[in-house]
């Protein structure tokens, strides 16, 4: 009977201390995200890392392994932002490693709706829509919890963003408004606008940006959402030529990406190319300058002690990891000399993992130094097959491509208009006269007049070979 009556209590006891740890983990998730997506939105940078730092060194003391892949996820997250790479990569594989082992749906969809993003990034849309797929897949599967509408919110706008970009636009907006339903900041309605007034539907755009923007700055925020608010709606007047509210709203984008810029890094090339294009189209050619010139310097060069502290607090939380990984190794390396007359075999096995893992870890860094060069063959091979087809985004997209080219073109000649720089960077990417006429669709004899007048207005001396000039730029 003693007998008995102890192993009850003993089972009461181990199912008390399982359902304690279970709440305990419940309650760090949901700490540990919501002031994570506050820093994130207010741009807070310092807070953020210092949030991650010691809810991983929390994690670390309850043996919470998929608590310390939060932390990774939250910090990959923070990376794409900053257009960091391959910090990125090494934060997520150290995420997934963790996860692999985990049953817990909850922070699966959250690192496929985050690492979708990734991907999106590095313009594979195809890896991006089938990442969050996997998401949405985990998120349905999960238990009802604080944090499942704001995963399910999350993977939502990112399936509508993806859906665009493949076209399929009923689809997309179908989950816009999915998105919506569970959305209270105005971020949802302003991705709506967005997708609205690319589709000529002024009156509908309008209503969707007003709500919006009332919703994103109640009090006078200045956050994430405001920056994206105060961009699209003047990105809204711009598209109607509305250019004086244009530029208060561009403005107002402008201050509050002085604020949230440590976070947002990325954005401000977008907001120096709005202005250009304001400015251009008002004529205003000095401020169209300055800004083409800010839009260059954004694109090409990151701030210098910006990068010199992002760089250490992350080399700093990594090194922490691998500390922990390598103590762990060391445990078990301990474990197995110890039995190694008995449980040999299970030591070679071990040894055959951890030569595995260096293996992997040598992999990595080399995709990593290559990242950038197949970031940039891609970009080039899309920027071919748009001029190929003539497309009217070629310009824009070149100009992302070769923003140093454009602004040496605009110092030797301000006064170059749009169809000659299309009419340039063709030429750049060494397309023939045959070729341009083809794709251009006018005649061969009008390409070497145009020839003939670039040379003119760029002063290239009658012995120089038009390719060879453009070469020697940017």
């Amino acid at each position: 009977m003693m007998r008995i009556f102890l192993s009850v209590l003993l089972f009461v006891l181990v199912s008390c201390h399982s359902h304690s740890k279970k709440e305990a983990e419940k309650r760090f998730d949901v700490s540990l995200l919501k002031q994570n997506e506050k820093f994130r939105l207010a741009g807070a940078y310092d807070s953020l890392i210092a949030l991650n730092k010691k809810y991983y060194d929390q994690a670390n003391k309850m043996n919470y392994a998929e608590g310390k892949a939060l932390c990774f996820i939250n910090l990959a997250e923070l990376n794409i932002s900053l257009e960091n790479f391959q910090k990125s990569q090494i934060l997520f594989d150290n995420a997934k490693e963790i996860l692999d082992g985990s049953e817990d749906n909850i922070h699966k969809a959250r690192f496929y709706n985050v690492y979708g993003r990734f991907n999106v990034e590095l313009r594979r849309l195809d890896k991006a829509f089938q990442y969050n797929n996997e998401a949405m897949s985990f998120i349905k599967k999960s238990d009802n919890s604080e944090l499942k509408n704001d995963i399910l919110f999350s993977i939502y706008l990112r399936q509508a963003i993806y859906l665009t970009q493949k076209k399929e636009y009923e689809k997309a907006l179908e989950y816009f408004h999915q998105a919506k339903k569970l959305d209270n900041t105005g971020l949802a309605d302003c991705a709506i606008s967005d997708y609205v007034y690319m589709r000529r539907d002024r009156d509908s755009a309008y209503k969707y940006i007003t709500i919006a923007y009332n919703k994103a700055n109640i009090g006078g925020k200045e956050d994430g959402i405001a920056l994206y608010t105060n961009t699209i709606m003047g990105e809204y007047f711009l598209n109607y030529k509305e250019y004086d509210k244009a530029e208060v709203y561009f403005n107002r984008a402008l201050k509050i990406n002085e604020k949230t810029k440590r976070i947002y890094a990325y954005y401000a090339k977008y907001l120096y190319n709005d202005l250009r294009v304001l400015y251009e189209h008002t004529g205003d050619k000095e401020k169209a300058y300055f800004y083409l010139k800010a839009y260059t310097d954004a694109f090409y060069k990151t701030n210098t002690s910006l990068l010199a502290t992002i760089n250490q607090d992350m080399e700093s939380f990594i090194t922490v990891a691998q500390q922990d990984t390598h103590h762990r190794q060391s445990k078990i390396y301990w474990i197995v000399s110890l039995s190694f007359i008995g449980i040999c075999l299970l030591g070679l096995y071990a040894w055959r993992i951890i030569l595995t893992l260096r293996k992997r870890k040598k992999i990595l860094s080399i995709e990593a130094e290559n990242l950038k060069i197949r970031m940039n063959d891609n970009k080039q091979e899309e920027i071919i097959e748009l001029g190929k087809k003539n497309d009217s985004e070629f310009l824009d997209r070149f100009k992302e491509a070769y923003p140093e080219f454009i602004a040496q073109l605009l110092m030797i000649n301000p006064s170059l208009e749009n169809s000659e720089l299309v009419f340039c960077a063709m030429i750049k990417l060494h397309f023939t006269s045959k070729e341009i006429a083809s794709y251009t669709m006018v005649q061969h004899r009008s390409i070497q007049q145009k020839k003939y007048r670039i040379r003119k207005k760029l002063d290239i001396p009658g012995e120089t070979d038009i390719y060879h000039f453009f070469d020697t730029l940017k």
